[in-house]
């Protein structure tokens, strides 16, 4: 009983984490029609990003969210404006055959910047465990837990209550009437591709705080992603948090019943059955 009650609070926690690696992939999909293939490369470079924030410069990776954020921003960006919005209008297999070139840039990037070594980000916090009744869980799921959902909250916040998430859904529903009213929808993709890649970064850097990781890692945690963004709906935000907690859970169990190595098979299975009983998603975007 130890065992199930601390596997499934491991798991809601991390489920929080999970929405925040899926909610860069969610609002590209829902917003620019995008299938970001190097989003778990992505998700990668946040991990690396923290390693080498604490390794080098001796800076808490969570301090240095906020900066690691940033300049993943600032650099997806240039990166949409000169890859991505010339491909645009002209399908979905250009840009997204374009996003796989990156991701096997970055995967070579990682194993010539940093070896093909498994790293992970070791802190006190990131190594330490919080007793409560029968559920022993990491320190690092509790905090990654409330940096995720503060920042999915805050998101659906922006999506919903301002004048910038109004013209983000406008685009999302229909991106030609959208410019004809007014809206600049080529700013509005890319600061949702640049926020996206913000948000990735940061759920990026909690990852590796929580996990070890390679430079291959990125398939696994796209994988993962996918399934998040499926079950709760293409560009939901509040289905993306109550999918990744699902998805969290499930995993957790599947570790405890099956053995850790079937985590990502759960994920998998997920996916799947997502695709195949409601392809919808548990909630779909709000117009």
């Amino acid at each position: 009983m130890e065992a199930i009650a601390s596997s499934l609070a491991s798991g809601f926690l991390l489920g929080g984490i999970f929405a925040l690696t899926a909610l860069g992939l969610s609002l590209v999909l829902g917003v620019l029609r995008l299938v970001n293939l190097a989003h778990g490369d992505l998700l990668v470079i946040g991990a690396y990003a923290g390693y080498f924030l604490l390794t080098v410069t001796g800076i808490d990776p969570l301090l240095g969210l906020p900066l690691i954020a940033l300049a993943l921003a600032l650099l997806a960006a240039p990166l949409y404006h000169f890859l991505i919005r010339p491909l645009m209008g002209r399908g979905v297999e250009a840009p997204m055959m374009t996003m796989f070139g990156v991701s096997i840039v970055l995967q070579n990037l990682f194993v010539v910047g940093f070896s093909a070594n498994t790293r992970s980000i070791e802190t006190g916090y990131s190594t330490s465990s919080l007793t409560v009744g029968p559920a022993t869980v990491g320190w690092i799921y509790v905090i990654g837990f409330a940096i995720s959902v503060a920042t999915v909250v805050a998101a659906h916040l922006v999506v919903t209550r301002t004048s910038f998430g109004r013209d983000l859904r406008a685009c999302a529903h229909d991106s030609v009437a959208a410019a004809v009213i007014g809206v600049n929808v080529g700013r509005v993709r890319m600061l949702t591709f640049a926020a996206g890649a913000a948000c990735t970064a940061a759920g990026g850097t909690l990852m590796g705080l929580a996990f070890s990781f390679t430079p291959s890692s990125g398939a696994g945690f796209l994988l993962n992603s996918f399934a998040v963004v499926v079950l709760g709906g293409l560009g939901s935000i509040l289905g993306t948090l109550v999918a990744g907690i699902t998805i969290g859970v499930l995993q957790s169990l599947g570790g405890v019943l099956l053995g850790d190595g079937y985590r990502d098979l759960v994920a998998l299975v997920v996916f799947l059955a997502a695709l195949i009983i409601r392809p919808q998603g548990l909630m779909s975007m709000r117009r």
